[in-house]
């Protein structure tokens, strides 16, 4: 009988009773010990680092990308001012590769202080020339190929006009053309000034158009900084002057180019007309200027319709240009004078007479003579320039 109760003990105690338990206990301590050498406990160390440097990265750029929309902020936010320099430093020599293609001398005239870097037709250019002609200021030019622009490898500045002046010191670059008309106006005005000392009344500024896009402008531009504004008269002349300089810049010259490349043809044959005021067949070689007539039309005859998009142009474009040529020709009228200056030009003349003549050997500008009033202005001008 204690025989059988001992037995019955054993194999309760055998089957599911704290002996088992023991056992299984090992056991898992076991099979847990096998799953984990020490291979798979550094595999597992080493995805922790994985992670660990994963998630440094992720915070990294998310840290970055933050910190790269706030300081790229401006580009949300159109009329930020972004305080970037971009005045071209002194040029103590001249590059020696600079060819200059033509000298405009008056009153026999031997020597020049200005360079002239420019396309012969850009409104922007013939604005300068018209300043510089009209005052009978000695220049040189070295004509730039638009395609290329070689002629300005030397400069950071990829547009023209750029204008050098001499000074002590070497030779001061003068960028955007209403700043150099301005600017070469006060210095002709006293040259007790040195170029390079005006030349900081405009300094230049980086900003955010309404479109988002970043661009340059130069603060001052419009202001002769030795006018004499001392009574009501000559400030409302001032004024008057700045204002219809600004409508030049930011109006008229808009309505040049679609109406200047209307068609392919119209392009082809303005680039022509460009290609002899310019003398390019003498300035470039022939596959340049080949390049320069072909390429160069086609590529503005496409830019033309995204500028007559953007500046909201009449669908017949020609409408549009005869309609701010006799804004001018009425506001000139209304001013009493033969000229926007009265007796004799003064800065607002030149500046639109400039930006007309750019375009005078067009169909666009024949068209124009023939269907507003322009003409006796534009002569007028055209006798006291040349």
């Amino acid at each position: 009988m204690a025989l059988r109760v001992a037995v019955a003990r054993l194999q309760k105690t055998v089957s599911g009773g704290p002996f088992l338990l023991r056992i299984n206990n090992q056991f898992s301590r076991m099979k847990h010990f096998n799953n984990e050498s020490p291979l798979a406990k550094h595999a597992k160390k080493r995805t922790s680092s994985v992670r660990l440097i994963g998630g440094g990265l992720a915070i990294g750029v998310a840290v970055g990308a933050v910190y790269s929309y706030f300081s790229d902020s401006e580009r949300k936010l159109p009329g930020s001012i972004i305080n970037t320099p971009t005045k071209l430093p002194i040029m103590k020599t001249l590059p020696s590769e600079l060819k200059v293609t033509r000298k405009v001398r008056h009153n026999n005239d031997e020597y020049s202080d200005l360079i002239l870097f420019q396309y012969p037709t850009c409104p922007f250019c013939c604005k300068v020339r018209a300043f510089l002609d009209y005052l009978k200021v000695p220049y040189d030019i070295i004509e730039v190929d638009p395609m290329l622009k070689q002629q300005i490898s030397w400069s950071d500045y990829k547009k023209v006009p750029i204008l050098l002046v001499k000074s002590n010191n070497g030779y001061q670059p003068l960028t955007d053309s209403t700043m150099i008309v301005s600017a070469l106006a006060t210095y002709l005005k006293d040259k007790t000034f040195n170029i390079e000392d005006i030349a900081n009344f405009y300094p230049s500024m980086a900003y955010v158009d309404v479109d988002g896009k970043r661009k340059t402008d130069i603060m001052n531009k419009y202001f002769i900084m030795n006018e004499d504004e001392s009574d009501k008269s000559k400030r409302l002349n001032s004024e008057n002057e700045r204002k219809w300089r600004k409508w030049s810049d930011e109006t008229l010259v808009h309505s040049l180019s679609p109406n200047a490349y209307r068609t392919l043809s119209e392009a082809i044959d303005s680039f022509k007309w460009f290609s002899i005021v310019g003398e390019w067949e003498k300035n470039f070689p022939i596959w340049e200027t080949s390049l320069m007539v072909y390429g160069g039309a086609f590529m503005m005859w496409l830019i033309s319709k995204k500028l007559k998009k953007k500046y909201m142009l009449k669908d017949d474009v020609r409408q549009s240009l005869y309609e701010e040529c006799n804004t001018w020709v009425k506001a000139v009228e209304q001013n009493g004078g033969t000229f926007m200056g009265g007796n004799k030009p003064n800065l607002a003349d030149l500046a639109v007479y400039g930006t007309l003549s750019s375009i005078e050997g067009c169909m666009a500008f024949k068209d124009v003579q023939e269907n507003t009033k322009i003409n006796v202005w534009f002569n007028n001008m055209k006798k006291v320039i040349l």
